[in-house]
């Protein structure tokens, strides 16, 4: 009996997801619930700060998903 292989997770689909709502490249990840306290975290500093955190937040949201991402490929 074969065991399928491993699924990969990408660095850069992790990142883009995260780039389009923040939260979505952690819960590609399986990092559920990262990717719930990002989504809930980052519109709060948008709507709070009137955008001026937003940007931010937003950007490392991308980059932790693309780290995490890079550090455990596997799946």
């Amino acid at each position: 009996m074969t065991h399928p292989a491993p699924r990969l997770r990408n660095p850069g689909t992790a990142a883009i997801l995260s780039l389009l709502a923040p939260g979505l490249g952690q819960i590609y990840n399986g990092t559920f619930l990262r990717g719930i306290i990002w989504l809930i975290i980052t519109p709060g500093f948008w709507i709070g700060t009137g955008g001026l955190l937003g940007w931010p937040f937003h950007l490392i949201a991308a980059y932790t998903a693309y780290r995490y991402a890079k550090h455990h490929p596997l799946r």
